[in-house]
C-alpha cells in the first residue's frame, strides 16, 4: 500500500496563511542527497501547490509558430515596449499582477517553499524513490524560482536575475536536511548527478521567462514525472521559444541550450539527436540539413500577464474593462475584481487577444479555471511521519 506525506498549508487570502550559469565546487552531491529507497512506497501530495498553480497559470496551448503582429503606440506616445514578435505569445503565463504589493498573496507562495524545503526534516529524502525524489526537487526549484521573482516584481527584462554575478540561481538561498543550496546546485549538482545527465531535467525547471520552459498548471508528480517532463520537451522544442528553421546557413535553437551544454555532447551531436527525438514539421527537415547550430534565440520577459507592460503607457487612459475582457470567462471577471486600476499601452490589449485565440484554437475545452476563493477550501493535509498520512 502506497503512502502518501503531504506537503500542503491552508492556502486564504484572510488573516491566517499557514504554514541551482556556475557550478557547485563539488560536483557530487552530498551523501544525505544521494541516498534513495528503490523499492519505496512512499509519495508526496502537493495538493497546496496544485491549487495554486490551477489558480494563477494561464494555459495558452501549444505554439503556433505564428509572429506576432506589430504592436502600436500609446495615444501622446511614441513608446514602445521592445518585444520578440517570434516568442511574444508563446508559452504559459502566470498572474504574477495578482502578489504585487500584496503581502498575503505572497506569503501563499512563499508558505508553500519553506513546506516543500522543511519536508526532509520530517521524512529523510533517502525514505522516497529516485521519482519521487526528482519531482520534489523540480517543485521546490520552481516554487523557489517564482518567490523570488515575486519580489522584484514587475520587472519586465528577467536576465540580470537569472545569469551574470548578481543572478539568484547561484546564490544559497535554500536549506535542505542541513545543506546550503543554490538552485543552480539543484540543477547541476543534484538532478544532473543522480538522474545520469538526462537532458530532460532542463524542461522542468522554470525561469520566469517566455523564452525557457512552460510552467504547467500542476505540480510534478513521481508516478508520471518522465512522462510529464516529455510533455514539456515537446511544447518547447516544437515552439519559436525553441527552435527556428528558414536559414540555410544554421539551424536557430534556444539560449537555453548554451546555459546547459553540460547535459549535451560538446561536439553537438548529442544535441541534434535529442532535438530529432522530438521535434516535428518541416523544422526536422531543416535541422537535418543544416550545417550547424546556433544557440542563439533568447526572450527574458517575464511571463506575466500585462502588468509589466504598464511602464510605457501614453497620455490617454485606455478601458481597462476592455482590456481584461480579452481573457477567458472566470480570469477575465477575477482580474477585473482583483488587478489595480491603471493605463495601459495598446499593445497589451492586443497581445491578450492573440493569446487568447491562440488558446481557443489549440485546446477550447481542455483548461479549468479555478476561481481564487476556492483556495480557502484547501485543506492542510498532513506533514507529519507517513504512517500518520492519508494512504493511495
Amino acid at each position: 500500500m502506497k503512502k502518501t506525506v503531504y506537503v500542503s498549508s491552508v492556502l486564504t487570502f484572510g488573516l491566517l496563511l499557514f504554514c541551482l550559469t556556475s557550478f557547485a565546487a563539488d560536483p557530487a552531491p552530498s551523501d544525505v542527497l544521494q541516498r534513495h529507497d528503490p523499492y519505496s512506497s512512499l509519495t508526496i501530495g502537493y495538493e497546496d501547490l496544485d491549487t495554486l498553480l490551477q489558480t494563477v497559470v494561464l494555459d495558452t496551448g501549444p505554439s503556433t509558430r505564428e509572429i506576432a503582429k506589430p504592436t502600436n503606440t500609446s495615444t501622446g506616445t511614441r513608446m514602445k515596449v521592445k518585444v520578440n514578435r517570434a516568442t511574444m505569445n508563446e508559452g504559459n503565463r502566470f498572474y504574477f499582477e495578482i502578489f504585487n504589493d500584496n503581502e498575503k498573496n505572497q506569503q501563499i507562495i512563499s508558505h508553500i517553499r519553506n513546506r516543500l524545503e522543511n519536508l526532509p526534516t520530517v521524512t529523510p529524502l533517502e525514505r522516497f524513490s529516485r521519482k519521487e525524489q526528482l519531482a520534489y526537487w523540480i517543485n521546490l526549484y520552481n516554487v523557489t524560482i517564482l518567490d523570488e521573482i515575486v519580489k522584484v516584481y514587475p520587472k519586465r527584462n528577467l536576465k540580470g536575475l537569472l545569469v551574470g554575478k548578481n543572478a539568484i540561481l547561484s546564490k544559497k538561498i535554500l536549506n535542505v536536511a542541513g545543506v546550503p543550496l543554490s538552485l543552480n546546485d539543484i540543477q547541476f549538482t543534484i538532478l544532473r548527478h543522480n538522474y545520469d545527465n538526462n537532458p530532460l531535467i532542463i524542461y522542468g525547471l522554470y525561469q520566469g521567462i517566455i523564452g525557457g520552459p512552460n510552467i504547467r498548471k500542476y505540480a510534478y508528480s513521481g508516478s508520471n514525472i518522465y512522462g510529464e517532463l516529455a510533455d514539456n520537451a515537446v511544447e518547447f522544442i516544437n515552439s519559436n521559444r525553441g527552435t527556428q528553421g528558414k536559414d540555410e546557413r544554421a539551424f536557430h535553437v534556444s539560449s537555453l541550450y548554451q546555459r546547459n551544454e553540460v547535459f549535451f555532447d560538446e561536439s553537438g551531436s548529442d544535441l541534434t539527436d535529442h532535438l530529432l527525438r522530438y521535434l516535428e514539421g518541416e523544422e526536422r527537415d531543416e535541422l537535418q540539413a543544416s550545417a550547424k547550430i546556433k544557440m542563439d534565440i533568447s526572450d527574458w520577459t517575464i511571463t506575466d500577464l500585462y502588468g509589466s507592460y504598464r511602464e510605457a503607457v501614453g497620455s490617454l487612459a485606455n478601458n481597462n474593462a476592455a482590456l481584461l475582457g480579452s481573457l477567458p470567462g472566470s480570469q477575465s471577471n477575477y482580474l477585473t475584481s482583483k488587478a489595480s486600476k491603471g493605463r495601459y499601452n495598446p499593445a497589451v490589449t492586443q497581445q491578450l487577444g492573440e493569446i487568447n485565440e491562440k488558446r481557443e484554437t489549440n485546446e477550447p475545452e481542455s483548461i479549468g479555471v479555478v476561481t481564487v476563493e476556492e483556495l480557502e477550501i484547501v485543506d492542510g493535509g498532513c506533514l507529519d511521519e507517513p504512517s500518520d498520512c492519508s494512504s493511495q
